[in-house]
């Protein structure tokens, strides 16, 4: 599995910024190993391996074969974000990061560690949490008896190149190490605003290809989001290469699909969830995401090109070579939430004989999988444009007419709630969710959001970032949420054109409000014992003090994103309008009155302060705080992409409160994805039972399970070092209040 690029050139080292507390080696060359070097297992983010060793027959004997604490997530000081890493393995070395965003490399065969870099070691470097879900290796040829190894991943707003061997940044790249993630969004002269300004950062890894770094972006996703144009940059000295624009402009295909300059007021459109590249080809495959602001598009009217679609580009010059848009005009938050998968298929030709086809596969948050042909884009089952409701809508929302539906397969999740899908777990929670149900919209899930509220399924996945796995017979094998989710849209402008408001609240609306409610009362709305994804803020300082919640505000934490760019006075302003401690002198007029303009400083139209806004991202759950439709709740599906049909569903996961009481496994909300191997296994955590469970890919039946320190919401990998076969995957918890973690747990034969 030698997928390393050739080429030769010196480097220049810099600083190691290593943990204090941590020894540091040069790493040694290791035994000849099968890899899983890079994320997905391979560029074609299969997620599958050839490895046999473990097997249906052995997997019974698998055991912990050792731990790799990070050292974070173990108290009040090292507290950071879940581990959402798949790591990576090269040459017998596991590369992975750390709830604090620390990079680590330690032996894939014992755990003990190599080397970690901290990228906050600087004081400079101000910490800025979310998610990585994975690194990028990148090795050249020896010049000097030498060859030049490198990892590349991505904190806060800066790209990093760490020599894979030292842990040490590489000076010659970028500037000292780091390449700014600004770089390419465009400049005050084109954009109308200063980008610098707003936050961007890369959850899931890019891809290589020769010795361009191809890369998506996270934003984020109300009016002070910016643009998410995919880019490419060298490898060898950080310089960018080129941007394909998400939000086209002027005189670019697809510059007709939206207002005139929307690429001034509206940012988003981003490939946040990674991609996958066909180095034969020299195509890279991605899915973006909605534009900005979710659930209201009254400024973006049209189809909004390449905002939910499937692109191919040319790899080499970033240009268009085709695309699919599954979601038109998005309303619904239904970003596309995993990389695409590379798969070989069976499917008739045009002389009705079959014949392998190169596909990529792209599965949804609503539960679509689209199959298209690798070259043309065209899809391999029939797709039809579906009429949809358009009415009742919001003032100046043009709701698309028609979206676009897959003839096969099946969807992997409900599509519409109807009252017979209504728990029935007890009478109580029968009767709570019936009376939900009769005092909403429910119907359509192409719905246009409303002030009435509503009920939807598919607004956080159906798929989910952690993907799917597929295997060379052309089985896709992806885990699947079922959730219901309550979404009311509120005026967000103060009532009058002379209504009193502060700086604060409207910098609460602009940022916060969309996850923690205009009224600040959370994920609440629905059920007074929803799920906290969002908490309550209305007495935030009987829970932290000023300056907790402002570092809070500059770190993020879990599912919170960093507001660093905010300035340290909007900073302060925000945590007045929480801790109720505001002055009269922060009063100013109402940033929507027709006679004055925004008490938020503002370049032209940006951030664009939307007039309506939702109610929080609340799901829906009965008084007991379990999901409100009847199980499953999260299941695994295996779905043959040769003809479109399920081969098998079957629940993933257990609340064992309900199991005790005699009820089957129910499934779970799940985070995390699959692997597949030639041992006939599937490996997968993704619940909140917090077990890593193997399936036999055959049948969906579990044949192993293990109970990991802390909830495994990551994608597992599996390796051979020394002549064995190893299963790792990261253990950090903390979601929903489930018990945190900091380690990586490995798992082999006897």
């Amino acid at each position: 599995m030698n997928f390393l690029l050739k080429s030769s050139f010196g480097i220049l080292i810099l600083g190691c910024f290593l943990s204090a507390n941590q020894e540091t080696s040069v790493i040694k060359p290791q035994l000849p190993a099968d890899d899983w070097p890079t994320y997905g297992g391979n560029n074609a983010g299969n997620r599958y391996s050839r490895l046999n060793q473990i097997n249906t027959q052995t997997v019974k004997d698998l055991t912990l074969a050792w731990t790799y604490d990070t050292g974070d997530n173990t108290g009040a000081g090292q507290r950071g974000m879940d581990i959402q890493c798949q790591p990576i393995v090269v040459n017998g070395v596991l590369y992975g990061t750390s709830p604090r965003m620390k990079l680590f490399a330690v032996d894939a065969a014992t755990g003990k560690q190599h080397w970690q870099f901290d990228p906050f070691a600087n004081p400079e470097k101000k910490p800025r949490f979310h998610p990585i879900r994975g690194v990028v290796y990148w090795e050249d040829g020896a010049r000097n008896g030498e060859p030049d190894k490198r990892i590349l991943y991505s904190v806060g707003s800066f790209l990093y190149a760490i020599n894979a061997s030292t842990g040490k940044l590489i000076d010659s790249f970028g500037r000292h190490g780091e390449v700014d993630l600004h770089e390419g969004l465009g400049d005050k002269e084109t954009l109308g605003y200063d980008v610098n300004n707003f936050s961007i950062r890369v959850t899931t890894p890019g891809v290589i290809y020769k010795d361009l770094l191809i890369t998506g972006s996270a934003v984020n996703e109300g009016g002070d989001a910016p643009p998410g144009y995919i880019r490419a940059f060298n490898v060898r000295t950080g310089k960018l290469a080129w941007v394909f624009h998400t939000i086209p402009l002027p005189g670019e295909f697809g510059y007709e699909t939206w207002a005139k300059d929307s690429y001034k007021k509206l940012g988003g459109a981003n490939c946040w969830a990674g991609m996958v590249i066909d180095e034969k080809r020299g195509i890279v495959y991605a899915g973006t995401g909605s534009p900005s602001v979710d659930f209201y598009g009254g400024a973006r009217p049209g189809q909004n090109l390449f905002a939910n679609c499937v692109i191919a580009l040319n790899a080499e010059t970033g240009k268009r070579v085709w695309h699919f848009q599954t979601i038109h005009h998005d309303l619904w938050d239904r970003d596309l939430p995993c990389p695409p998968n590379l798969v070989t298929v069976k499917h008739n030709g045009p002389d009705g004989r079959p014949r392998l086809v190169d596909a990529v596969a792209q599965a949804t948050k609503d539960g679509y999988v689209f199959v298209f042909d690798r070259d043309t884009g065209k899809p391999l089952f029939p797709v039809k444009e579906v009429p949809v409701p358009t009415s009742p809508a919001l003032p100046g929302e043009k709701p698309w007419p028609t979206q676009p539906v897959p003839s096969k397969p099946a969807p992997f999740v409900r599509q519409e709630l109807t009252e017979k899908e209504i728990t029935t777990r007890t009478p109580e929670a029968h009767a709570y969710v019936l009376n939900q149900y009769k005092n909403s919209r429910v119907g359509s899930k192409y719905m246009p959001p409303s002030e009435e509220g509503s009920l939807y399924f598919g607004f956080g996945g159906g798929a989910e970032w952690g993907g799917n796995a597929a295997d060379p017979d052309g089985i896709l094998y992806q885990n699947a949420n079922t959730m219901l989710w309550w979404l009311k849209m509120r005026d967000s402008r103060m009532q009058g054109t002379n209504v009193v408001q502060t700086r604060g609240s409207s910098l609460f609306n602009q940022n916060c409000s969309a996850c923690h409610n205009l009224n600040r009362t959370g994920s609440s709305a629905a059920s007074a014992s929803a799920s906290q994804a969002y908490p309550d803020l209305t007495d935030v300082g009987k829970r932290l003090d000023r300056e907790q919640i402002n570092t809070l505000l500059t770190t993020g934490r879990g599912r919170m994103p960093s507001f660093g760019h905010l300035s340290k006075e909007d900073r302060d302003a925000l945590v007045n309008f929480l801790l109720k401690s505001e002055t009269k002198s922060e009063a100013v007029p109402d940033m929507h009155s027709s006679v004055v303009t925004s008490p938020v400083v503002r370049d032209a139209d940006f951030p664009y302060m939307p007039p309506y806004l939702n109610n929080g991202n609340t799901q829906f759950r009965d008084q007991d705080n379990y999901p409100a439709i009847k199980p499953p709740w999260g299941t695994l599906n295996a779905i043959n992409l040769n003809t479109g049909e399920y081969l098998w569903q079957v629940p993933l996961g257990e609340y064992p409160d309900l199991t005790k009481k005699g009820l089957p496994p129910t499934g779970t909300e799940n985070h995390g994805g699959p692997i597949v191997t030639a041992g006939g296994l599937l490996f997968i955590a993704a619940t909140y039972d917090e077990k890593l469970r193997a399936f036999d890919k055959k049948n969906g039946k579990v044949v192993w399970e293990y109970k990991l320190p802390a909830g495994g919401f990551a994608t597992p990998i599996t390796y051979m070092a020394n002549g064995k076969q190893y299963i790792v995957i990261a253990a950090g918890g903390t979601r929903y209040g489930l018990k945190s973690g900091g380690s990586y747990v490995a798992f082999a034969l006897p």
